[in-house]
């Protein structure tokens, strides 16, 4: 059975210099549930290395807690939106986003696909690629319909791999070749298109 922890006793164990309190903070987050994202967040970017760690990890077992399948919807939703809320901060640090992101990939739903349109430029921002292979491991047709949006809206040199996600989720798209059918080296002989 896991330890149950209050908040408070699970930022002090993370910051903790002794790595088993840390651990066993770590491994019990998910019964601290949604209070806990914000500040493990923090610190998995300023903490020192492994204190760093911990809090991320603090953060994986919060979601991966509430997206069991015998978990309320009720927690899952609100780590759900505790979640987006860092990922719509463009003043955190690009990392900490794009672990947000792979987070959401896990748990997210229409709210995590509303919240790919709320960002600002994603097609030219560097969490492009983990918002894509996020749309693309979402379960719901809303993500299909972003991956098309995003189809139409991205520059010639990111169609390919938004293309292969769509063909992942059954989507047929002709005119953009499949990468793995696109020469990398100088030849005559044309890409094949699908």
């Amino acid at each position: 059975m896991e330890e149950t922890l209050t908040l408070e006793q699970l930022i002090a164990a993370i910051n903790s210099d002794d790595p088993d309190p840390r651990t066993a903070a770590w491994l019990a987050a998910g019964t601290v549930g949604a209070p806990a994202i914000k500040p493990t967040a923090r610190i998995s970017v300023e903490g020192e290395l492994e204190v760093g760690r911990a809090a991320k990890r603090a953060m994986w077992k919060t979601v991966r807690t509430v997206g069991a399948p015998d978990a309320k919807a009720a927690d899952k939703k609100a780590v759900i939106k505790e979640l987006i809320a860092i990922l719509l901060d463009g003043s955190r640090p690009e990392m900490l986003r794009r672990d947000v992101i792979w987070m959401l990939s896990e748990i997210g739903g229409q709210e995590t696909i509303d919240a790919f349109y709320e960002i600002p430029d994603i097609l030219e921002q560097d969490i492009r690629e983990d918002a894509r292979c996020c749309a693309e491991r979402i379960p719901i047709e809303a993500a299909v319909k972003a991956l098309k949006d995003a189809l139409e809206e991205a520059p010639a040199a990111l169609k390919p791999a938004i293309a292969h996600s769509l063909r992942v989720r059954g989507v047929e798209v002709p005119g953009v070749p499949c990468l793995k059918l696109v020469p990398t080296k100088g030849t005559t002989v044309e890409p094949v298109e699908k």
